[in-house]
């Protein structure tokens, strides 16, 4: 039986805390996939330049094509010779050959498995933008199905003023398009790779070193960087702060569905399908299980970021102390952040609005939502310290007698006089003051919209 001992292998557990997708891009066999792409590269450039025999560079590069490595030979290697890198290179020198001995020539183990793990982590960012398109279409598709749902607006966990379902999900579309553009920003500073050699100085290449990064580098569809960046570990530490963020936000949004579908709630439900059950103990429970799911993985993801920023903390020209942290964070951050967009796609997708109870919800407060409204009406007659006191004290009185927002208007004196009957109407229907949410959705929801347009016809040229 398998020792999966990691969430992220247990397979009742995997699909909790990543996606199949960023399983198979950050897959064992798909790093060695990348150092095998990245040792073609050099090999190519290394023939092309003269620096080895042509003959070497096309036997180096049809072998590495063709080589199905055996990793459990390749993890005893690691753990005899104590080095990372080395048993898979000669592996790979022996389905090679004799021209296996240009394998490798001039690089180091740093240089091949860190721009690896760029262009791992480039395959992820497209799953990522596209899944950021999703979770914005469903969003998109809430924000104009509920545009005008109206619903409590909460501050501090209380009842404030009246907004829409429509509006929040608005202001989260607009959120995501900010993910969005950081994503596409840091392309250029994080999708670069790296040929430094063993202390950064591109001794071991010879005097056409730059010469070959630059060929590498354009071959794998990546930046060239102006110098070795073994020990400058800001992109990789930006990458996964971006992402991060990310999954906070995805993890406020699961965290407000979570807490709109509590009992004494009730505005939302998500998708549960008939098998499913919510308790060992308690056959009655049906819980908002993608919605905890989805809020609480950003907090693994928020201290595997945190990891990625302590290793940029760096000894000398290379640290080996600080760079293996990596190995454990960086993927970890990139797999979680796979599944809280997947996990949101579901979420959104399947997610059940009860209108009656939201509006049952905004009635509860008998009105009282709107004491802005009154007193920022009576402002301009009363001045708005003396309106702001009189709405107060009203309220006060109104809650304390079990009456309700309009009755307690009408009851203070002041209010009385100042105030018809008909303005009362007026300023007592939440309805009537929901500001510029319409506009402000609508907005929004064209400004994604044309942001993702402009970015796909720029990737098509």
């Amino acid at each position: 039986m398998a020792q999966n001992i990691s969430v992220f292998d247990m397979l009742a557990l995997q699909h909790l805390w990543s996606s199949a997708e960023m399983r198979a891009i950050f897959s064992e066999e798909e790093r060695i996939r990348a150092w095998l792409k990245v040792e073609s590269a050099v090999a190519r450039a290394q023939g092309s330049l003269g620096i080895i025999p042509a003959q070497a560079a096309r036997r180096i590069v049809e072998g590495a094509a063709g080589f199905c490595p055996d990793i459990e030979s390749m993890a005893s290697g690691i753990r005899t010779l104590r080095h990372s890198l080395v048993p898979f290179l000669r592996q790979l020198q022996g389905h090679i050959g004799e021209e296996g001995e240009w394998l490798h020539h001039g690089i180091t183990t740093q240089d091949v498995i860190d721009t690896g793990m760029v262009l791992q982590m480039r395959q992820a960012h497209r799953v990522y933008l596209r899944d950021i398109d999703r979770v914005a279409d469903q969003l998109i598709r809430l924000a104009r199905l509920h545009r005008d749902t109206i619903m409590v607006g909460r501050t501090h966990g209380m009842h404030a003023l009246p907004t829409t379902f429509g509006h929040k999900c608005a202001v989260w579309l607009d959120e995501m398009s900010r993910h969005r553009v950081r994503l596409l920003e840091c392309e250029s500073r994080v999708f670069v790779g790296m040929l430094g050699g063993a202390v950064g100085t591109q001794a071991g290449l010879g005097p056409k070193a730059r010469d070959v990064e630059v060929r590498v580098l354009q071959d794998l569809g990546l930046g060239v960087p102006d110098i070795c960046w073994a020990s400058a570990r800001d992109r990789f530490a930006e990458y996964a702060g971006l992402l991060a963020m990310l999954g906070a936000t995805l993890s406020k949004i699961g965290n407000e569905l979570f807490n709109l579908q509590r009992d004494e709630v009730g505005e939302l439900a998500e998708a549960c399908a008939e098998s499913a059950v919510g308790s060992s103990t308690m056959p009655h429970k049906r819980n908002p299980a993608a919605a905890e799911n989805l809020a609480g993985l950003a907090r693994s993801m928020r201290y595997s970021a945190a990891m990625m920023t302590e290793a940029m903390v760096q000894e000398h020209e290379r640290d080996g102390v600080a760079w293996k942290t990596e190995w454990k964070a960086l993927p970890e951050c990139c797999l979680v952040a796979g599944a809280m967009l997947e996990q949101a796609v579901q979420l959104l997708s399947g997610l059940a609005v009860d209108a009656e109870a939201m509006s049952r919800n905004l009635d509860r407060r008998q009105g009282y939502l709107l004491s802005e409204r009154v007193m920022l009406s009576l402002g301009p007659r009363l001045g708005k310290q003396t309106a702001h006191a009189w709405v107060h004290e009203a309220s006060m009185d109104g809650l304390a007698q079990n009456l309700d927002f309009r009755s307690a208007m009408a009851r203070h004196g002041g209010l009385a006089q100042a105030v018809s009957e008909q303005e009362l109407d007026e300023w007592t229907d939440p309805r009537s003051y929901l500001g510029s949410v319409r506009e402000s959705i609508d907005r929004t929801i064209r400004s994604y919209e044309s942001m993702k347009y402009e970015s796909r016809a720029k990737s098509s040229r």
